[in-house]
């Protein structure tokens, strides 16, 4: 027998966030990052040192948490 169980999923504080940024002005030449960061600033502040330095304006940003999924019953 088989039945439909609704289920959520929601972030998990004590997990904690990761940051981190990566330069994407020039993909294919300029590979540098962050690295992963356990603070938002840290990985902003790291994009404008690389912008200050190179000159490279365009970064994709990565934000990884924890969730956990529990049944509603």
């Amino acid at each position: 027998m088989l039945r439909f169980v609704s289920h959520t999923i929601r972030h998990v504080p004590e997990g904690g966030v990761i940051y981190e940024a990566f330069c994407a002005t020039n993909p294919s030449k300029c590979e540098e990052t962050s690295g992963p960061q356990d603070n938002q600033d840290a990985a902003q502040d790291w994009c404008l040192g690389h912008t200050g330095r190179t000159g490279h304006d365009l970064f994709r940003r990565v934000v990884t948490d924890h969730a956990r999924v529990t049944r509603n019953e």
